[in-house]
């Protein structure tokens, strides 16, 4: 192991980099769910259980491969886990042709980034720690969890641009390329590093010892009503643009962007967003601020909902408005969690977090698609399926009201 730190900034552009690649693709299920929707005959419910899925796959391989990173280098876990989604990906892309194979694959794609985003996050925190004070530390998370956002636009974006040229199985084996060179980028990139008490930490993450630490269970809530929110939204998106642009086709101005472009660039919103949502937090108090910004959003998804049988470009303003409120709160959400975690606990408070909200972001989808299918696909279902959104955000705000945040 080396012990000459790589300098701050450049691990933080580095793994940034190397994140937004990784995620290459996790929107290619997304992008592609309106043909593979008909084409494969699916409801609702199928085709949010192939979308939950892949959050399923985080939730079962996030425990040891965020929580190992306590004991072993996250550059290693980074490095074997962006392989595992390439691979998923590709295998997606060649094999996949009904509910349950899709399903499969895309569960292995979800596994390999439940050992990418949080080990990188650990990765930058483990290398940055002592060089920066507490208030860039929280700075430079932001940044990298904001390139959460533009990895799953840059994907929407590719996968969008592929499937215009070609059939959708070689462009999503494309995207697969994606995840090997974030691999490269992190091997060749950054030096081997021992985390803190690697000798002493165990090899699975000692959960009921996070949960002990009052200061971290309000995070582990919140980031679990976050994702649900953020990953139902996000898997349904393009879904819900192309059929409000189908609903509006004989309107004056037709729409100027596929759907696919659409809900990219409704997902860039969300890195200022969580990038400015982390500077106003450290400045009027983080609970305070989350707080206010659950209840916005778990208002402001009816509105959403009901946004469909509008003209096309409010209906886009109103959910790029929505995304944004999502995604104030984000990286606030993690800054708070990583600086009231004990370093030795880190990796194991990294995995619960992820745990808690992948797991939720699994069950989303299939929540929004049974309600979609509840009001048969028309406009009433939609805004049942948003208003499923924002529901636990609305929890959590009031119980933190009452709190006294």
């Amino acid at each position: 192991m080396s012990s000459v730190p790589t300098p701050a900034r450049r691990v933080v552009i580095l793994l940034c980099c190397a994140e937004a690649l990784s995620m290459a693709g996790f929107g290619a299920y997304p992008a592609f769910l309106p043909m593979l929707r008909e084409t494969w005959q699916m409801t609702g419910s199928e085709a949010g259980f192939i979308g939950g899925a892949f959050f399923f796959g985080y939730m079962l391989a996030v425990p040891l491969l965020s929580g190992v990173t306590d004991r072993v280098d996250a550059r290693a876990v980074f490095v074997c886990s962006c392989l595992l989604a390439a691979a998923g990906t590709a295998g997606f892309a060649w094999y996949a042709s009904d509910v349950v194979s899709g399903a499969l694959w895309q569960a292995l794609a979800g596994a390999g980034l439940a050992g990418s985003y949080m080990p990188g996050l650990k990765a930058l925190a483990d290398r940055i720690a002592g060089q920066v004070e507490e208030r860039r530390q929280a700075r430079y998370i932001a940044f990298y969890t904001a390139t959460f956002g533009i990895g799953t636009s840059a994907s929407l974006l590719g996968a969008g641009w592929l499937g215009g040229m070609l059939d959708w199985r070689p462009a999503v084996a494309l995207l697969a390329t994606g995840p090997v060179a974030a691999a490269a980028i992190a091997f060749f990139g950054l030096r081997a590093m021992a985390p803190h008490g690697a000798a002493s930490a165990p090899w699975l993450p000692n959960f009921p010892r996070v949960l002990a630490e009052p200061a971290l269970r309000p995070y582990l809530a919140g980031y679990a009503v976050h994702c649900w929110e953020l990953f139902g939204l996000r898997s349904w998106l393009v879904a819900f643009i192309a059929f409000a642009f189908a609903s509006a086709a004989g309107a004056a101005t037709a729409p100027l962007l596929t759907p696919a472009e659409a809900a990219a660039l409704i997902n860039l919103v969300g890195l200022p967003a969580s990038i400015l949502g982390n500077e106003a937090a450290a400045g009027i108090g983080r609970k305070r601020w989350i707080t206010g910004i659950m209840a916005a959003s778990g208002l402001l998804c009816w509105l959403a909902g009901f946004a469909a049988a509008w003209p096309w470009w409010l209906m886009l303003a109103i959910l790029a408005i929505y995304f944004a409120v999502i995604m104030a709160d984000s990286a606030a959400l993690t800054a708070g969690m990583i600086a009231a975690t004990p370093l030795d606990q880190r990796g194991a408070a990294m995995a619960l977090y992820s745990f808690l909200g992948f797991g939720a972001g699994f069950i989303s989808p299939l929540a929004f698609g049974a309600a979609l299918d509840l009001g048969r696909g028309e406009a009433l279902g939609w805004t049942l399926a948003f208003g499923t959104l924002g529901f636990g955000c609305l929890v959590w705000a009031l119980r933190a009201r009452r709190s006294g945040v």
